[in-house]
Parts: C-alpha cells; structure tokens; sequence
C-alpha cells in the first residue's frame, strides 16, 4: 500500500504542476481554462485565494492519478505508456470536465461553446495524463529494481 501512495502523490504532483504552464499560456491568449476550480474551491471555501485554488490542484492532481497507478505500467514502453496516459487524459476531460462539472454546475457543455473552449482544457488534460502515467511508470520501475536488489542482499 505504501508503494501505491508514493506512485499517486508523485504522478499526480507532477502531472498537477505539468499542466499549470500549459494553462498559463492559454489563459495568456485569452482562452477559458481553469474554469472549474475556482468553482469546485467555492463548495467548501467562502472565498478561495490563490493558495487555496493551487492546493486543491494538487489534491485533485492526487485523486486523478488513482486509476493510473492501479496499472502496471513498468513492464512497458514510454511509448505505450504515454498513449495509456494520453487516452486517460482524454476520458477525464470528456467525463468529468466536459459533462459531470457542467451539469452539476449548470454550466453549458464546453463543446456547445466552441473549439476555442474544448481545446485548452483537453491539451492541458492530454498533458496531465501522459505525464501522470510516465511519473507512474517510472516510480513503479524504481520501486521494481529495489524490491529485485533487496532479495538479492
């Protein structure tokens, strides 16, 4: 157990701060994005800062990389493992950003609003995944190449 909580706090904190740049650039250019954390912090914060809204990132970022790290990823290419992630990354934008945030916010769906709304928050969600499920990965080796050394000692 304490192998797959060191997985999901790693690849969701880095698949968490990997999509913040992403972000940042198209908020940049003026595009929608982030639009639901702020949200999400207003149900259990009177009034969400910065702080507040990165720290529920990382949570969130956690929570997200649960079902990536319940795979086995270390006996696979990068390759293989990032279409896993690209594909997880993907089926979380599709469910929960682009269907189960709007209806419980009612909010429209983001594809009745147009590619300019889709598109920034799918790429930074196709980054979380892929680099999620390669954090994953690569914890999941590690840890693989220690438990090999230590029966060997």
């Amino acid at each position: 157990m304490r192998k797959f909580f060191k997985q999901v706090l790693a690849a969701g904190t880095v698949g968490a701060l990997a999509m913040m740049p992403f972000g940042l650039a198209f908020r940049a250019a003026g595009l929608r994005i982030g639009h639901y954390g702020p949200k999400f912090a207003e149900l259990y914060l009177t009034a969400p800062g910065p702080w507040a809204n990165f720290a529920q990132h990382i949570v969130l970022g956690w929570v997200s990389a649960i079902p990536l790290s319940l795979l086995n990823l270390n006996r696979i290419s990068n390759s293989v493992a990032s279409l896993i992630g690209i594909a997880y990354g993907v089926l979380y934008y599709v469910i929960v950003n682009s269907l189960a945030l709007p209806i419980y916010f009612g909010d429209l769906l983001p594809w009745t609003l147009g590619i300019a709304v889709v598109l920034p928050s799918l790429c930074i969600h196709v980054v979380f995944g892929m680099t999620a499920a390669l954090t994953v990965r690569s914890v999941q080796r590690k840890q693989r190449l220690r438990d090999r050394h230590a029966n060997f000692m």
